[in-house]
């Protein structure tokens, strides 16, 4: 076999069977090894971005990498926006990107590039394999690398010659690291908190703590101790819905985010980190705990924070009968117009059992979270990088990790527009998403923050930059031509019914909300 089929083979059988592929010439050895080789499901993306952040979806509903194939340098820049937003969400991932032949580098033909340079930033480990031998052993140690705790984005870069020169076979991954159990003491010291100051301390939570086991455990201790639970402003994915301890997340918007930690006097962190400002102010703060307030690391990304929940819950002797009833808001099928809260009842009451919400919503959203609280179970994943495009590419990945569930995007006109070859690949794939776009006809993001950084009243060049018309975008119609059956919705009535049918429909749908 050659070395692009001794690293398929690889991959197969060290249990990486999904690839999302945007290939070129440097990849077809590549290519024809999948054809040769039973086991590999292949995804194709019409845009980089989008085969990236359908990996970081698979990995975040499925807790096992994906990989993806990319043409060159151009290919990997392509998406390394999507990648960026994988490393924040810890996502492991194993990038296949193809390179010139060894002998053909120096030459400097046009697409000649660093790719070890360009992989650095957004990949924890990254290695060229020298020759095709060590292709298989190099496919083995990149998996090895994506299901590490924390897991991580590994790049192997794969030169044309080293694909198609014979190799020796298939190489053996390494044993999966296990995930590191927590510290006792770091629990402890916790404990005596929670003992001390229960309502001046905030249990801040991300990641593995989010699951609903997790949660559950947290309601008993704030039942206990009276401390309080919060999630960061954007989070991986998090357990939600009826039946669920539904926690407040940190506003994104500094003057509402101030007073809601006002009160503590102790930050407790579960995988989280200090809370932070999404961007710099003038004349605002950074850091957005209180001026002396304390913050103590109870787990890290990698440690098994549900596992630390029991023993803190242990420690302070938090039941399930100290667990507080919540007050839920009733959901109630809106009528007449769209505004804000009306679109929130009407997703809260459409979302089926055992959902998949991808947001990236962003102004849309920030009112969603209250209702979608008494909703049917669901999980909710959120764009941890910030770099916008993210949910229609991630809600391909988390369908084919999870086939068997509806996954429903949220997002914005402006947001949409950077990976809209994400509802061709929805197409051909069948696959069971519905996306919600919020036609605002405005990056309505960017019109708010004009007015947070002090940059004064937007004139015509600045609103120019700022408004998505002349001409208006057509969602409707860029959804046909890709294959993905959609409609445009102007009242709540519309709108419910909208979401009725393309949730009860197999395959992928597209609403239009014009705002």
């Amino acid at each position: 076999m050659n070395g692009a089929e001794s690293l398929v083979r690889t991959m197969v059988k060290g249990g990486v069977d999904v690839c999302f592929t945007n290939p070129g010439t440097s990849e077809m050895h590549f290519v024809a090894a999948l054809d040769r080789v039973p086991g590999m499901r292949c995804v194709l993306g019409l845009f980089e971005g989008v085969v990236t952040g359908a990996a970081d979806g698979y990995f975040r509903m499925k807790g096992t990498p994906a990989s993806t194939l990319l043409h060159l340098g151009p290919g990997l820049a392509n998406g390394l926006a999507n990648l960026h937003n994988a490393k924040k969400a810890n996502s492991g991932i194993v990038n296949i990107v193809g390179q010139h032949a060894v002998y053909h580098i120096d030459y400097n033909a046009p697409l000649t590039s660093d790719i070890e340079g360009l992989a650095r930033p957004m990949s924890s480990w990254v290695r060229t394999s020298p020759n095709s031998k060590a292709v298989a052993a190099d496919g083995a140690a990149a998996i090895a690398a994506a299901k590490s705790a924390p897991p991580q984005i590994a790049t192997l870069i794969l030169p044309a010659d080293t694909a198609w020169n014979e190799a020796d076979g298939i190489a053996e991954v390494p044993a999966e690291q296990q995930r590191a159990s927590y510290s006792p003491q770091a629990v402890e010291k916790a404990a005596r908190i929670l003992h001390g100051d229960g309502e001046g301390t905030l249990l801040l939570m991300t990641g593995s703590a989010l699951s609903e086991h997790g949660l559950a455990l947290a309601e008993r201790i704030a039942g206990k101790t009276g401390c309080t639970v919060m999630g960061p402003t954007f989070r991986p994915k998090m357990a939600r819905g009826r039946g669920r301890y539904s926690i407040d997340r940190i506003h994104y918007v500094i003057e509402n985010a101030l007073p809601m930690l006002a009160k503590f006097r102790h930050i407790v962190l579960v995988e989280s980190d200090d809370p932070v400002a999404f961007f710099a102010y003038p004349n605002k703060p950074s850091m957005l705990k209180p001026e002396g307030c304390e913050v103590h690391r109870m787990t890290s990304w990698g440690e098994n924070s549900v596992a630390a929940l029991e023993a803190l819950a242990g420690a302070v002797k938090a039941s399930a009968r100290d667990v507080k009833p919540q007050a839920l808001q009733e959901l109630v099928k809106p009528t007449g117009a769209l505004s804000f809260a009306s679109i929130a009842q009407a997703i809260a009451c459409a979302i089926p059992e055992n959902a998949i919400m991808v947001d990236e919503s962003l102004t849309t959203g920030r009112g969603f979270f209250p209702p979608t609280a008494a909703a049917a179970p669901h999980d909710w994943l959120q764009n941890m990088g910030g770099s916008i495009g993210f949910s229609t590419p991630l809600s391909i990945g988390a369908a084919i990790a999870c086939p068997d569930r509806k996954v429903i995007t949220m997002v914005g006109d402006g947001s949409a527009m950077y990976t809209i070859q994400s509802l061709w690949t929805q197409a051909r794939e069948n696959l069971n998403i519905v996306t919600i776009v919020f036609a605002n006809r405005i990056y309505q993001i960017l019109r708010g923050e004009f007015d947070n950084v002090g940059a004064g009243e937007p004139g015509q060049r600045a609103n120019d930059m700022l408004r998505l018309d002349r001409p208006t975008l057509d969602f409707v119609a860029l959804a046909k031509g890709m294959g993905v059956p959609g409609r445009a919705v102007t009242n709540a009535d519309e709108f419910n019914k909208a979401l009725a049918e393309a949730v009860a429909e197999p395959g992928p749908r597209l609403i239009e909300v014009v705002m």
